[in-house]
């Protein structure tokens, strides 16, 4: 759904805002963070398949644990180890008897298949996403 547009006084062009754009400080205050896989089980109560993970985000914000729908693309022995992009500042959520603590990011293909995110090279757990 679109809003009113806006005049751009400056290039003088209609620009067209959609409801969902966010600003800039709603935006800052999505922590998300670097974090290593390091332990992985089935979820076999979850609706969709999916994987619990367990999270090392380092010693600012230590271990948290995910639930991820990552089982088309990955493996378990694929994910031990492997860095990944996820939002530790949301609200935990219970998912049957699971409670996950962070949100792993992950871009979702057309089959809802979700590729996860990741740095190219090994960094520090806990670095932030800017």
């Amino acid at each position: 759904m679109l809003l009113l547009t806006k005049m751009n006084r400056f290039a003088n062009k209609l620009i067209i805002t959609n409801k969902m754009d966010l600003t800039w400080n709603e935006f800052e205050r999505t922590d998300m963070r670097i974090g290593t896989i390091i332990e992985i089980n089935d979820f076999p109560e979850a609706r969709k398949p999916a994987y619990q993970l367990t999270i090392d985000f380092g010693s600012e914000i230590g271990i948290r644990k995910s639930s991820a729908q990552i089982t088309k693309r990955y493996q378990k022995e694929d994910l031990f180890n492997r860095q990944i992009v996820a939002v530790v500042n949301f609200p935990k959520k219970q998912i049957g008897k699971f409670m996950s603590e962070c949100l792993v990011l992950g871009a979702v293909g057309k089959e809802d298949d979700v590729i996860l995110l990741a740095p190219d090279f090994k960094i520090a757990n806990g670095l932030r996403i800017g």
